[in-house]
């Protein structure tokens, strides 16, 4: 990939207790520096993300430019989108831990397959710190392993660990900055592909904030605030989604087909449970998404 640069995306606020995490996974890539460029979008964080991030892009030749923004997470990578000097943009979330050939790999399936839009690595099935961490981990894994381009499926690629040609999300008319919460990934990954081009998963791999662990309140509150912004998006892009795969029924029977498939991968017994878990995760859904009695044109941080 010797004409390739790829900027890496970073839309962080107050990750400052594993930032430093994140950015010694990037600085051990084996690519070139010369041939990444770092954006941050800061949403002016109250910790010491900015401090850290600058401390350890300084001790490095990694390009790093820094914007802020205080809109959400729609106007936060329209500004890596509109500022971004590689073909391809890399996104990173301030918790995620990349394999050391991650951006590399995926830049060279990039490189060698025009049509695609949007390719994303794995979730590494390494347990988490405790059970509702690990039960996350299973269910997220087990939700990518579709072909996204087989039909519209209930769950997106998501923004974290994936790579976007920006040829491909200039051309779908970037991220909607009126979406300030959950779901502008969604919505985005949803017009690339109506535009005609390809998404993938291929075999690098990444961890994300459940490796530290989980409460069942928090994965609770999660979904209850995914079902509340998917409104929105599901409005916007009528037929992006079949809703009866969201309802605890449908749930259940996802996370019993899941949990075989899982059971073979990890011989882990733990994954018996995801069944429940789906079911607890997706009541949360759905009471947020019926919560909201009206579809609001601009959605608030919580």
């Amino acid at each position: 990939m010797e004409s390739s640069i790829v900027t890496i995306g970073l839309c962080v606020k107050n990750c400052g207790g594993f930032i430093a995490e994140t950015l010694s996974s990037l600085m051990r890539q084996d690519l070139p520096h010369d041939r990444l460029e770092l954006i941050v979008v800061d949403g002016y964080s109250a910790d010491e993300t900015l401090d850290v991030i600058r401390k350890q892009v300084s001790e490095t030749d990694l390009k790093c430019r820094i914007f802020y923004e205080n809109e959400g997470l729609g106007t936060a990578r329209q500004i890596v989108v509109d500022n971004a000097l590689g073909e391809y943009i890399l996104w990173l979330d301030g918790d995620l831990v990349l394999s050391s050939n991650y951006v590399r790999k995926l830049a060279e399936l990039m490189d060698k397959n025009p049509k695609v839009g949007i390719v994303k690595g794995k979730y590494s099935l390494t347990p988490g710190a405790n059970h509702a961490a690990t039960l996350e981990i299973y269910s997220r894994a087990a939700g990518k392993m579709v072909d996204f381009n087989s039909r519209i499926e209930t769950d997106s690629m998501g923004t974290a660990g994936c790579i976007y040609r920006v040829q491909a999300i200039r051309q779908a008319g970037g991220f909607d900055k009126d979406i300030k919460g959950y779901g502008e990934d969604w919505d985005a990954e949803y017009r690339v592909r109506s535009a005609g081009w390809l998404l993938q998963t291929t075999d690098v791999y990444y961890q994300d904030y459940e490796r530290r662990g989980l409460t069942w309140n928090s994965v609770w509150r999660k979904y209850l605030r995914r079902g509340l912004d998917s409104r929105f998006i599901i409005h916007k892009n009528r037929g992006s989604i079949e809703l009866y795969k969201w309802i605890p029924p449908a749930a259940l029977l996802s996370g019993l087909f899941h949990s075989l498939r899982l059971y073979k991968l990890t011989r882990n017994k733990i994954v018996f449970l995801l069944p429940i878990q789906y079911v607890f995760k997706m009541t949360a859904w759905c009471l947020g998404f019926v919560r909201t009695k009206s579809v609001p044109r601009l959605h608030q941080n919580s």
